[in-house]
């Protein structure tokens, strides 16, 4: 199935001053996540949130995969992704400036990167070297600067979302944990600045286990992110609890969505994701845990959104306004990017050309894909919240 990772459990358990967001009770929403039935509603996207595209320069030495991993005001970084330890530099319009490798095994070297982080204020890129069980740190040059350790106690495996949080500390989600899965950790030597108590029953993993003669297989339900920017809080969404909160600036924990059924008493569970949070749309997924490994699919999910104007839940087709005709978009494409609460996706070079070439583009994207060859890197499709 589209989306799903199958991998080998032993790689799963080694891999595995701010605006405030006003709420009232009243707020507060309940999901049902056993629902499948919901009226229909049409968007485009460009009617509740601004796009920006960006074509990344393609030379001899800047060939990659797209996998965008940091956006800020000066810097786009890009990585590829197969784990060879290439890091692109562009500066913010898409224009090539440095390509960086540190992969190796010595102690200024990384072993693996899961993610790269980006700290514009401090000049650094963190990357998750999830295999070491660490964090190396470097400039934007590639010089190495750090090496801090991930939190080594209890039943974590390592770090599998980390954002900028703030100019001493990163904020990190650690799946494995069994009581505390955010935590705030120091930029300078890993020390856990503050632990992030998000209260659920009993740990549930999101995935699928089958156990043959030959070792174990797991499946997972593709990539999704636990931590997501809004409004200048952030929203922290653990699978095992029955609610997705806000953390404030304070550290207090404001209940913004509460499921039901409680995820504890449901065999197999259905999980609840966020997919994008804007002023007024907030689109989600039930996805529920059961996968066939013998016909290698499963997963099945649920897509609806909720509308805080109306006040109701609705199925949805979303359009992206910047084709002639109605070009569908896939929010499962969307991933968080900065501490904006900017999502990226990328457009294949090949497919903008030729869609150009038949009059199918119009706006921006027309623009972009007028100075495109078809062989170029991919473009990013950067949405940023409406100003």
């Amino acid at each position: 199935m589209k989306g799903t990772t199958i991998f080998f459990l032993s790689i799963l358990l080694i891999t595995t001053g701010c605006k405030r967001l006003d709420q009232t009770a009243d707020d507060l929403i309940t999901v049902d996540v056993t629902n499948n039935s919901f009226p229909k509603k049409e968007l485009a996207l460009q009617d509740f949130m601004d796009v920006e595209y960006i074509p990344l320069e393609t030379n001899d030495d800047f060939v990659n995969q797209g996998f965008v991993q940091a956006i800020g005001k000066e810097f786009i970084l890009v990585k590829n992704y197969r784990d060879d330890g290439d890091i692109f530099v562009y500066d913010r319009t898409g224009k090539a400036i440095r390509k960086i490798n540190r992969k190796g095994q010595g102690g200024e070297e990384y072993i693996s990167c899961r993610s790269v982080t980006l700290d514009e204020e401090n000049n650094e890129m963190f990357i998750n070297d999830f295999l070491a069980r660490k964090i190396k740190v470097y400039d934007l040059e590639g010089n190495f600067k750090r090496s801090i350790k991930q939190k080594q106690d209890g039943d974590t495996q390592f770090y599998l979302d980390i954002f900028n949080y703030d100019k001493e500390n990163l904020i990190c989600y650690d799946e494995c944990n069994q009581e505390i899965p955010f935590l705030l950790v120091s930029k300078q030597d890993g020390n856990i600045t503050k632990e992030i108590r998000t209260p659920f029953k009993e740990k549930k993993l999101f995935l699928q286990l089958l156990r043959h003669e030959g070792g174990t297989r797991a499946a997972g339900p593709g990539e999704y992110s636990r931590i997501i920017p809004f409004n200048g809080n952030w929203i922290l969404l653990e699978p095992s609890s029955d609610t997705i909160y806000t953390l404030m600036p304070d550290y207090n924990l404001r209940p913004f969505i509460v499921r039901t059924p409680p995820i504890h008493i449901m065999n197999p569970e259905s999980f609840l994701v966020l997919k994008l949070v804007s002023d007024r749309y907030y689109f989600m997924e039930s996805i529920k845990n059961v996968y066939d490994f013998s016909k290698e699919e499963g997963f099945p999910r649920t897509y609806f959104v909720y509308d805080t104007e109306e006040k109701d839940f609705f199925r949805y087709i979303i359009y992206n306004g910047d084709y002639s005709y109605k070009k569908e978009f896939y929010m499962v494409m969307l991933t968080p990017i900065n501490s904006k609460g900017e999502l990226w996706a990328t457009i294949n070079a090949f497919d903008l050309c030729e869609d150009y070439k038949k009059g199918k583009l119009k706006g921006k994207l027309k623009e972009v894909a007028a100075t495109l060859e078809e062989d170029d890197n991919r473009v990013i499709m950067l949405v940023k919240h409406k100003k």
